[in-house]
């Protein structure tokens, strides 16, 4: 098993593709978020509140979260890379228990995603900070607070690789996984959030818990105002830590199980 966690590794690293991913960290982290302090989020259009609420604060983590699809790509490319290139019959012969085979890959991309979200969420904090420097003013969080929400947004970023992996094993073709995540993530979860009685399923969605977890219900609320309906269901802090773990293992269920019986084409 270690070997095969080491290889995963040595393959993500063996290709440019883990320099894509640092750069995206840090351009949402610290280009995204600096931007945004440095214009201010009140001179956006339409305005934002500033930084120096707390649903400023909110605000900006909402921003950020619906960067993590980049998160949930890393992960679909652990599979659809390898049916794209045909080296998933190699890895499968010289390793043939599969679910060994893609434990290890869920273990390597997990730590993948999570090291993502760290720098992500370095960003994030660096960014804030240096705009509170710069304005002279107050950021409308805590520390304490700011730190444990920046925590779980790393979190966050580990679970979506893990739900990743899950729709690379279930699609199998890199560009049908990547349909599929921008779909979901940009289609499907928003257009949920805006239709009345519908929208009361948004939290117990992914993106619905990782709000919860966050505690970043801009969007949610936005949208009800905009659109004048109620708002989409958020659960507290704790039940979408809870929600998201069960997609976690439900994901990590799919991909261990899903390509034992397959054929490889």
């Amino acid at each position: 098993m270690n070997n095969l966690i080491r290889a995963e590794f040595l393959r993500f690293f063996g290709t440019r593709l883990w320099v894509a991913y640092l750069l995206g960290a840090l351009a949402t982290g610290v280009g995204l978020v600096g931007l945004l302090v440095l214009v201010g989020p009140e001179n956006a259009e339409p305005p934002l509140p500033p930084i120096d609420t707390p649903a400023g604060v909110s605000t900006i983590l909402g921003l950020v979260q619906l960067m993590l699809f980049v998160p949930a790509v890393l992960g679909t490319f652990a599979i659809t890379a390898e049916y794209r290139h045909g080296t998933i019959g190699t890895t499968f012969l010289a390793v043939p228990r599969r679910a060994r085979v893609m434990v290890a890959k869920l273990v390597a991309h997990a730590t993948l995603g999570l090291a993502y979200g760290v720098v992500l969420a370095v960003g994030v904090g660096a960014a804030l900070a240096a705009g509170v420097l710069t304005s002279g003013g107050d950021l409308g969080a805590g520390l304490p607070g700011l730190l444990v929400s920046l925590g779980r947004l790393a979190v966050g970023a580990m679970a979506y690789t893990v739900l990743g992996v899950a729709v690379g094993a279930l699609v199998r073709n890199q560009i049908v996984g990547l349909a599929a995540v921008f779909g979901y993530f940009y289609a499907l979860e928003p257009m949920m959030m805006i239709i009345p009685g519908v929208n009361q399923l948004y939290g117990v969605l992914p993106g619905g818990a990782m709000a919860a977890l966050t505690r970043s219900t801009w969007l949610t609320e936005t949208l009800a105002e905009q659109t004048s309906s109620m708002t989409a269901l958020v659960l507290p802090a704790w039940g979408g830590g809870l929600v998201l773990l069960g997609y976690v293992v439900l994901a990590a269920l799919v991909a261990v199980a899903l390509p034992l019986r397959r054929d490889l084409v």
